[in-house]
């Protein structure tokens, strides 16, 4: 099995038979010239994990490759006139010469103000990649190669170190690290949830700022 990381959440894992995209977001790049894909996997909706204008160009160069999403991003590939598979937690797919099982359900709390959305993990060849999306739902299967959260506003480091003790896997492969370098996700979530009467406001680098 290899396995490319394309930034952030974009995995492509490649058994030498079949080759699935997990992922490919507006956080990550390098994925757009891939061919030969047999699916797209796709854990929500958010758009570092989904990026719908890259999508639908990679969906045309790869015509034989599935659109597998989760519930909660039905609506985004419809708008995009996208034929996709929906998905939920315990179902168990099968793609060229490998399984995928999915798993887990609900993306991690953000912030208890913010509703909830679904989102899904996927084992993949009964246990050998994990991709667990944003969240931190343990499967039950052994896992051999686990993509690691790193970084986002919904975790904290203490948790994803749990969370790779709690899997136990001979391999951790970091992922979703981008919002570490591009901070206005994190700035737009302070933005919103700021008490009324608090401004928000991102001083240039280097530059005084008048406060």
């Amino acid at each position: 099995m290899r396995i490319v990381h394309y930034g952030h959440a974009c995995v492509l894992v490649d058994t030498g038979v079949t080759r699935l995209l997990i992922d490919p977001g507006a956080f990550s790049s390098g994925y757009e010239q891939e061919q030969d894909l047999d699916a797209v996997l796709i854990t929500h909706q958010h758009h570092d994990h989904i990026d719908s204008e890259a999508l639908p160009p990679l969906l045309e160069a790869n015509p034989d490759a599935r659109l597998v999403t989760d519930p909660g991003t039905r609506d985004t590939v419809d708008k995009l006139g996208l034929t996709a598979h929906t998905t939920y937690p315990g179902e168990r797919l099968e793609i060229g010469d490998t399984s995928v099982q999915v798993t887990g359900g609900e993306h991690a709390i953000i912030h208890p103000d913010i509703p909830g959305i679904a989102n899904v993990g996927y084992v993949i060849g009964g246990g050998a990649f994990y991709h667990p999306g944003d969240a931190f739902h343990v499967p039950s299967q052994r896992v051999d190669v686990l993509g690691l959260p790193t970084g986002a506003p919904w975790l904290k480091a203490s948790e994803a170190v749990d969370f790779l003790r709690a899997v136990g896997p001979r391999v951790a492969v970091p992922i979703h690290e981008a919002v570490l370098a591009y901070p206005t996700m994190h700035y737009g979530l302070f933005t919103n949830l700021a008490p009324d009467g608090t401004e928000v406001r991102v001083l240039e680098h280097g530059r005084p700022t008048t406060v």
